[in-house]
């Protein structure tokens, strides 16, 4: 089949081919409508760079050149357009070359019936092989792209919580990027990673974007933290409920009004996943035990708390030791109600009352006075925080 003489008519009228695909473009996909996106100029280049692409395989025949549809794939991307209006763009463009090379023809008797029908299914094969070049382009670069802004923003978090952002308009134009509001309230969580690489909280950033909240996140090898902005009516329970659902072990800071404030946030919420009791999931807000918040700032100075009150305690044998630690635990735990704590240690009401009195005679002092309450508690949260004050045996004093 020889369309030579078609293929070098309609290179005479490359220019104007170029022009007419771009208008048609123009007005059947509305994605294309917006200059700002895609300027005029650029997809008439790309429409005369498609269509010289099609007519050089006629004139020349061989294998097909997919370079430039791979240039429009990846062009597209990179301005914004969806894959799915470049295909049809690209179709549309297709069905105008079809439709000239099939009007040219008839003014060239040397080319038949048959040869057109023939030539449809070839140029239909040649769309399909170029618009899997640009499929493939588009999303190529689209990843790349995506990855990049993942880049971008996971440093800009990592900037942000480092205190490297401080500057107010460094802080701003993170603030922006990140699609967080310029000023608060905002909060900070911090979540356990089961493996490095492995998101406890996944997708948390597109759910909490449903629910109106903007958020940035970081995954780092044993933690994902972020940030969210908690304007909006009901924020902070949906925000920890959102949390809550992930079935992850997570600490929560308070709220701040000032991003340069969200390295510290930061530091309270590990503080208070540090005081988050158990080893299964859970959420802890640093405001919701603030004694058990200072006992975590202080590791040091929590063992030695350990040490000095719980002395006579972790002195004991094992067994009683466990013994009576477990029953402080859930005596503080129910408030100081024997009966209530019995009831969770399955045991009697005066078997709580009798180790109570086992712990007074150790201490040297009588747990009914606040200062002996307070002490005890906070030596008690030291313990189970920190892991100070250990047995001579070597092992746990805690339950």
């Amino acid at each position: 089949m020889d369309l030579s003489g078609v293929a070098s008519a309609l290179h005479a009228r490359l220019p104007e081919l170029g022009e007419l695909m771009a208008e048609r473009i123009r007005a059947d996909v509305d994605a294309y409508q917006d200059t700002s996106l895609i300027p005029y100029d650029s997809l008439r280049r790309s429409c005369t760079a498609n269509a010289d692409l099609v007519l050089s395989h006629f004139s020349r025949g061989g294998d097909p050149d997919a370079s430039p549809a791979r240039d429009t794939g990846r062009m597209r991307a990179e301005q914004g357009m969806p894959l799915a209006d470049t295909l049809h763009a690209y179709r549309i463009g297709f069905e105008l070359l079809w439709s000239e090379i099939v009007a040219e023809s008839r003014t060239h008797p040397e080319v038949s019936d048959a040869e057109l029908v023939s030539l449809s299914a070839e140029i239909w094969a040649l769309f399909g092989r170029y618009a899997e070049a640009v499929a493939a382009a588009h999303r190529e670069t689209t990843a790349e792209l995506t990855q990049q802004r993942e880049a971008r923003r996971s440093a800009l978090v990592e900037a942000l919580f480092t205190g490297v952002l401080v500057d107010r308009t460094t802080l701003w134009e993170a603030a922006r990027e990140l699609g967080l509001p310029e000023h608060g309230p905002y909060a900070v969580a911090a979540a356990v990673a089961s493996a490095p690489g492995v998101e406890p909280l996944a997708g948390v950033e597109t759910t909490l974007r449903r629910a109106r909240l903007p958020s940035a996140w970081r995954l780092l090898p044993d933690q994902q933290i972020g940030v969210v902005a908690l304007a909006a009516p009901d924020a902070e329970s949906t925000w920890l409920r959102v949390l809550r659902r992930s079935r992850a072990r997570i600490g929560v800071s308070p709220s701040f009004d000032a991003l340069r404030d969200a390295p510290q946030a930061l530091r309270f919420a590990r503080l208070a996943l540090t005081g988050l009791a158990g080893t299964g999931p859970g959420v802890a807000r640093f405001d919701d035990n603030p004694l058990a918040m200072l006992v975590a700032a202080a590791p040091s100075e929590a063992a030695h708390l350990t040490e000095v009150v719980l002395a006579p305690l972790l002195r004991l044998p094992v067994a009683e030791r466990a013994r009576l630690l477990e029953t402080l635990e859930h005596w503080f735990a129910a408030a100081g109600s024997a009966a209530d704590a019995a009831r969770t240690l399955f045991v009697h009401p005066n078997t709580v009352r009798y180790r109570l009195r086992r712990v007074e005679e150790l201490l040297a002092r009588p747990l009914s006075d606040p200062r002996t309450a307070a002490d005890l508690g906070a030596a008690l949260l030291a313990h189970r925080t920190t892991g100070a004050g250990r047995g001579p045996e070597g092992t746990a004093g805690g339950p």
